[in-house]
């Protein structure tokens, strides 16, 4: 038997709701076609790749948000971001800047969008919260545990409201899922299997150093990571190398750890452990595994209360899974495999119920365009930044979803178990993987709240 929930059904609400599920705003304010300009956040961009421009983008279309600035070290992809939303905005001015700090020094910018690669992701958080601005930062939160605690520190030392852009938090049918596997209905929980598959085969090749495009500020853009010759792969690729990112383990899988925390009320693991290699890249110079398995261990929550389990697998080989970026829950009573695309439950046998019985739900986004999906987000980020309340996916739970994929890189890299207290976030009995929980900064850059 499948059921197929409808979207009226879903919502138990007119469709104009969903952007504001969170925060209970009247659906007649969502639906407003223009603000007064008491209303009206001011924001501006740091980071102007496809990312940034999209979520800008979702920003402007709402009705109390306005683009007002851009920044970028890449001086064509700053021009471009210029010209899109003063396009976009109706012809009003948009100022560009190669150095977000001229940006923060803008009084009349009331919030920003940092979407940078991921090694400059804190820092830029950090400056925005002692400028006095909110912050929208991309996830991850950043190349080490030590940056998300400072970027936990600097928003609440600065008061600000830091959401990270996971933006699955604000949608409906995950909504719906979390209330369906806190309620018990799946049982006890006991593992949750996560996977992102792609099929990146041959890789990135190996490309030599060479001198930077003529627009691009190099030195700037490698920041407070060491100083080394250009190459494309670190640009265009910076997920895979270890001084800007931490491979999809870290930066695509922060969506779904905050979604297992979310679900099954949970800080973080208390241990990790993780395995992987190269294995059908060829000829490449990048540098974390195309091929990666890591289990972190849970401590009882409510929902899973003798624990449980989290298995990730990242393969760049194939893309098998048909749902390739997902993650299914495992539980007494049956089990949930949710994506993007909606969720399925497959219920154990008894309770009048056939082991083959599904219930599914749909996304109402499935069909719309990736900025439409952002917009529920953002309009959770204005709502909160004009409450003063914090997001459901604040930095502190984008810390903590940022968490597990760190640790299991660094028991990679030592090839062996570590063990994680996640109520004082320290590694236990391991000094040589405590040492991994941050990174040094290149003068002049410091990790100073």
């Amino acid at each position: 038997m499948k059921t197929q929930t409808t979207r009226r059904q879903f919502l138990g609400t007119s469709a104009v709701g969903v952007a504001t599920l969170w925060l209970g705003r009247p659906a007649a304010q969502a639906s407003a076609t223009a603000a007064a300009p008491s209303e009206t956040v001011n924001v501006g961009l740091i980071g102007c790749g496809g990312e940034g421009r999209a979520v800008a983008t979702a920003h402007q279309g709402l009705p109390d948000a306005r683009i007002v600035a851009v920044c970028d070290v890449n001086k064509a992809r700053l021009e471009e971001a210029k010209a899109l939303f003063e396009k976009s905005g109706g012809g009003s001015t948009v100022a560009a800047y190669d150095d977000y700090r001229r940006l923060l020094d803008r009084k009349d910018i009331d919030a920003v969008i940092v979407a940078t690669n991921d090694h400059w992701h804190v820092l830029p958080t950090i400056h925005a919260c002692q400028a006095g601005k909110d912050v929208y930062v991309e996830k991850p939160l950043g190349v080490c545990i030590a940056e998300g605690q400072a970027a936990v520190k600097a928003a609440d030392k600065y008061q600000r409201i830091v959401q990270i852009g996971t933006q699955q938090r604000s949608w409906p049918h995950y909504q719906k899922a979390a209330e369906i596997i806190q309620s018990g209905q799946l049982g006890i929980i006991t593992e949750v299997r996560v996977w992102d598959f792609d099929c990146m085969y041959p890789g990135f090749g190996s490309p030599p150093d060479s001198d930077p495009p003529a627009e691009l500020n190099w030195d700037f853009w490698l920041g407070p990571a060491p100083k080394v010759p250009y190459n494309p792969n670190r640009y265009n690729h910076f997920y895979w190398f270890f001084d800007y990112g931490g491979g999809w383990q870290v930066d695509w899988a922060v969506h779904h750890y905050q979604v297992v925390h979310w679900f099954l009320q949970t800080k973080g693991p208390i241990s990790a452990a993780a395995m992987g290699g190269f294995y059908c890249f060829e000829n490449t110079n990048t540098e974390w595994p195309d091929s990666f398995v890591g289990i972190c261990e849970y401590a009882p929550t409510p929902v899973a209360p003798k624990g449980f389990v989290l298995q990730y697998t990242f393969s760049g080989a194939a893309r098998r899974q048909r749902r390739s970026h997902a993650k299914c829950f495992y539980g007494t009573k049956g089990s949930m495999l949710i994506d993007r695309s909606g969720f399925t439950i497959t219920w154990e046998a008894g309770e009048n119920r056939e082991p083959k019985d599904e219930t599914t739900v749909e996304n109402e986004f499935k069909k719309n365009t990736h900025v439409t999906s952002l917009q529920a987000h953002a309009r959770v980020f204005l709502d909160s930044i004009k409450s003063r309340q914090k997001p459901p996916a604040d930095v502190l739970v984008g810390h903590q979803a940022t968490n597990p994929g760190h640790l299991m890189n660094i028991a990679w890299k030592l090839g062996r178990k570590i063990h994680w207290d996640p109520e004082k976030e320290e590694i236990v009995g391991d000094s040589e993987a405590a040492a991994l929980l941050s990174k040094p900064y290149r003068a002049p850059w410091k990790l100073e709240v």
